[in-house]
């Protein structure tokens, strides 16, 4: 299959979750085209399966804000009978279901029929599709894609509450490429870096935006820090950081933590972490905690949006309610006091990343690319 791929080219998840997506479909045989303003972040070109298209949005002094949906449909149009591609697969609904829509539309004029699939991530539709602004452009774009998927079954019912939706949504789930990690197992231990041998390594990873409750991340480790001997790695960068340093600094545990800010070496401190932190007041899914159990680290998470679905209570690690400090205090430390806890809950958070392995889920996008070809002739 010829496969048309819109995305965020940033760090954020929806942008990863494409990029990787699209890598693997190339590794499987199909052709597969990146159309976005910018190379995405984790895209590897050297594959002869992968092309990439720059959308170009020329400045003009009558506009105060360049009008991206215009050039992303003008790009798509020309690119689709440029290279023959069959079916477009759009990643955030804003603004790229409206833009592939309009692409849809111009390309029907001329005699060729583009299936569109739109998956939803989470912010686009709780956050800013939400918004009165975007919300009658959103429904619109959503209910006149060929196919919707969502990452979680927590977003898809978020969806149909907030929005008028006609279209059934599958639930496809974020993904992790298992063979990513397993290149980790050999390496020399290098933790000593971050903390001596007796100190448990408690790592936080995101983009320090209010949703995270950053607060609620040092207090929690403030907790367990006063009850045995850790060190936690703060590895992101975002508006709550400097508060996060000053509470550090009242609290007196500084010296206790590492700020690592944006850092190419997430997966080497995830490997040498016992615990991560994610305490969000929202997750549509929980990419992050899936990519800490990959590395075997259990998870301490609050119960909201689509973390249940990803960590296991009492299994992979522990599920609080959102803000319930004193609650995740006391489940860190029931997995961290004791060796042999720690090791089981290592190997559980290990087990259930397994099933969100990428072989696992690609066959689901697969099917659903063939689904959209059939319902084109």
């Amino acid at each position: 299959m010829k496969i048309g791929i819109v995305c965020y080219p940033t760090f954020g998840g929806s942008g990863v979750v494409a990029t990787e997506l699209g890598l693997e479909l190339a590794n499987r045989g199909h052709e597969v085209h990146f159309i976005t303003y910018s190379q995405p972040v984790r895209l590897a070109l050297l594959n002869s399966n992968i092309f990439y298209h720059e959308v170009n949005v020329p400045e003009y002094p009558l506009f105060h804000y360049q009008p991206y949906e215009l050039a992303l449909s003008s790009k798509l149009v020309d690119m689709v009978k440029l290279y023959g591609i069959e079916v477009l697969h759009v990643h955030y609904a804003i603004p790229h279901a409206y833009a592939g829509y309009m692409a849809k539309q111009m390309l029907l004029e001329q005699g060729i029929s583009l299936p569109m699939i739109t998956t939803l991530h989470g912010t686009d539709i709780t956050l800013v599709g939400n918004h009165p602004f975007y919300k009658t452009a959103v429904s619109f774009s959503i209910n006149h894609s060929d196919f919707v998927t969502s990452v979680s079954e927590n977003l898809k019912k978020s969806t149909y509450e907030l929005f008028d939706i006609q279209k059934e949504i599958q639930v496809i789930p974020n993904f992790i490429e298992q063979k990513h990690y397993e290149q980790f197992d050999d390496l020399e231990c290098k933790r000593s870096a971050m903390a001596v041998p007796e100190e448990r390594i408690i790592t936080h990873i995101s983009n320090f935006r209010k949703v995270k409750r950053i607060k609620d991340v040092i207090l929690i480790f403030n907790g367990i820090q006063k009850e045995i001997p850790a060190k936690l790695m703060m590895v992101g960068d975002g508006p709550e950081k400097e508060k996060a340093e000053q509470l550090a600094l009242e609290l007196g545990i500084y010296d206790k933590i590492i700020f690592f800010g944006n850092s190419n070496e997430v997966d080497r401190i995830l490997w040498y972490s016992d615990l991560f932190l994610l305490p969000s007041e929202t997750e549509s899914f929980g990419l992050a905690a899936l990519e800490a159990m990959a590395c075997s680290v259990p998870v301490i998470s609050s119960n909201s949006g689509g973390l249940p679905e990803v960590n296991e209570q009492g299994y992979s690690g522990f599920l609080s309610n959102v803000g319930d400090v004193e609650d995740m205090i006391k489940n860190a430390l029931t997995i961290l006091r004791d060796e042999h806890t720690l090791e089981t809950f290592k190997q559980h958070a290990k087990e259930v990343s397994k099933k969100f392995n990428i072989d696992q889920v690609l066959p689901h996008y697969e099917n659903l690319y063939l689904r959209a070809l059939k319902q084109a002739k």
